[in-house]
């Protein structure tokens, strides 16, 4: 009776275990998974362009500070200068003097043809007051064209956004002396992008259209962020290759702020095993093995996610066969 109960008891103790033998396994085999190298990446401007003035004169009127969205062509500022509003009034007194001349020179004409119509009046005073009539008209043509130019200096002295973006940099304030050519602001052009410095030993595995991923975190979000590269610049700085990036929701107010992120480096082989056939208890990650004498239970380290599994760094060997746990 007792030897009966031994040969139950073994029976259930090796229950399990049979039926884990029994079960189909996985045979681990090595497989080229696609490489990521951990860069940082800063959010950049396409093109910082400067706000120049045009004219020279004092800064009357700042219209934009840091941080502030400008359209193309609005005006950020007003630079004035009081000579030109001198000269637009000495110009202006001088025009009112020349139409009251012209007027007086129109009369004389108008009264010289009608004596010499009449034979009481010589041809050449209706000659003289027809050339006084030109003489004044031209000089009165002259003026106007005088303050027309005046004026559009004037008009210059307003400082345009050259595209459309974000201010960068305001580095005077209202009162400043200013030259014709002098930067009133830097305009960062939108939309912002990721630009990368990628160690040069990766120049030959860079391409453009490669994808790129960031963390959620990065940019504030839940889920992980892909962009893709869209330029890479054939000019070696200081042993890396600088590269563009294109993302979606990656914002437009900071810029300068540093970003890691994972682009493509060729491919490298490894190991990857159904998630299914993982395990995990107290933190640990543990697969089950066949092996001659029975099913065992080894600790691996859990790799990132490839397609159709995970990717396991250590713990197993090409050959292996796994089963479920």
């Amino acid at each position: 009776m007792t030897a009966l109960r031994f040969l139950f008891a073994l029976a259930a103790f090796a229950a399990p275990a049979l039926a884990a033998w029994a079960q189909p396994g996985f045979t681990v085999a090595p497989a080229l998974l696609a490489d990521e190298k951990a860069v940082f990446a800063t959010v950049e401007s396409p093109n910082v362009v400067p706000a120049r003035t045009r004219i020279g004169g004092t800064v009357a009127r700042l219209s934009v500070r840091q941080g502030d969205a400008v359209t193309k062509g609005q005006v950020i500022a007003v630079v004035a200068d009081e000579k030109l509003i001198l000269q637009i009034n000495s110009l202006d007194a001088q025009i009112v003097g020349l139409r009251s001349t012209l007027a007086q020179a129109q009369t004389d004409l108008a009264r010289a043809e009608t004596l010499y119509r009449q034979g009481a009046g010589p041809r050449t005073t209706m000659d003289q007051a027809r050339t006084a009539v030109e003489v004044a008209t031209a000089v009165l043509r002259a003026r106007s064209a005088e303050r027309a130019v005046a004026q559009q200096n004037l008009e210059e002295g307003q400082v345009l956004a050259p595209v459309a973006g974000r201010v960068l940099t305001v580095p005077l304030t209202a009162g400043t002396v200013v030259l014709t050519g002098d930067p009133v602001a830097t305009v960062g052009e939108g939309p912002f992008l990721l630009r990368l410095r990628i160690p040069e030993r990766h120049a030959q595995l860079l391409k453009v259209g490669d994808p790129i991923r960031l963390a959620a975190h990065q940019l504030g979000g839940e889920t992980s962020t892909s962009g893709t590269i869209t330029l890479v610049y054939p000019q070696i700085e200081e042993g890396r290759v600088v590269a563009d990036a294109k993302v979606a929701d990656l914002g437009d107010y900071f810029v300068g702020d540093r970003v890691l992120v994972w682009i493509s480096a060729g491919t490298r082989p490894g190991f990857v095993v159904p998630e299914d056939f993982i395990s995990t208890r107290f933190g640990l990650d543990f697969v089950h093995l066949r092996t001659p004498g029975g099913v065992i239970e080894t600790p691996v380290q859990r790799g990132v996610a490839q397609p159709g599994g995970v990717e396991l760094l250590s713990g197993v060997h090409a050959g292996d066969v796994l089963v479920r746990p």
